[in-house]
C-alpha cells in the first residue's frame, strides 16, 4: 500500500443533511480550536472546540423558500459571505463536538424545510360578540355596586 494521495473520484462524496437535502463534503469546512470553560488539562492542551462553516448556496435540495427560512433561522450565525457558522464546545472530545455542531446544522435545516401554514383570518361569531358584551356589562354592574352610596 502506497502513501500517495487518492485522486478524487468523478462523483464527489455528499453528506445527507435531511431527507432529500445534501451538500458536497468539500462545502463543509470544520476547524478545531482550544475550548473555553472547565475541563482540566483538556482545555489547555487539546483543540476540542469545533467550528463549522457551510455556504447556504452549496446545500442542494432546498426550495427557494426553505433557503430563505434557513437564512432567517441562522440569524447572526450567517456571515456576510452567505455561510452559516456554527460552534460547539460543550463536549470534552473533538469528535463529540464535531458531531454536536453537525447535529445543530441538521436541526436548523430540518426546521427550515417545514413550510409554515398560512394563517386564515377569522372573525368572532355573533354569539361570541354577544357573550363578550354581556360579560363586560355584568362586570360593569359589579363595579357600580361597589361605589359608595351618595349622601
Amino acid at each position: 500500500m502506497s502513501d500517495l494521495p487518492v485522486p478524487p473520484s468523478s462523483e464527489s462524496a455528499r453528506i445527507e443533511l435531511a431527507p432529500g437535502v445534501s451538500a458536497p463534503s468539500e462545502a463543509i469546512r470544520v476547524q478545531y480550536a482550544r475550548s473555553s470553560g472547565p475541563g482540566g488539562q483538556n482545555v489547555n492542551k487539546l483543540n476540542t472546540r469545533a467550528e463549522l462553516w457551510i455556504a447556504v448556496d452549496a446545500i442542494a435540495g432546498l426550495t427557494p423558500g426553505a433557503a430563505n427560512r434557513l437564512k432567517c433561522l441562522a440569524g447572526k450565525r450567517l456571515t456576510r459571505s452567505g455561510e452559516i457558522h456554527l460552534v460547539a464546545q460543550t463536549e470534552r472530545s473533538q469528535e463529540r463536538n464535531r458531531q454536536a455542531v453537525l447535529d445543530r446544522l441538521i436541526a436548523i435545516i430540518e426546521e427550515a424545510i417545514i413550510e409554515p401554514k398560512p394563517r386564515r383570518p377569522t372573525r368572532p361569531s355573533r354569539a361570541a360578540k354577544r357573550r363578550r358584551l354581556e360579560s363586560k356589562r355584568r362586570r360593569g354592574e359589579v363595579k357600580v355596586h361597589r361605589r359608595n352610596v351618595a349622601e
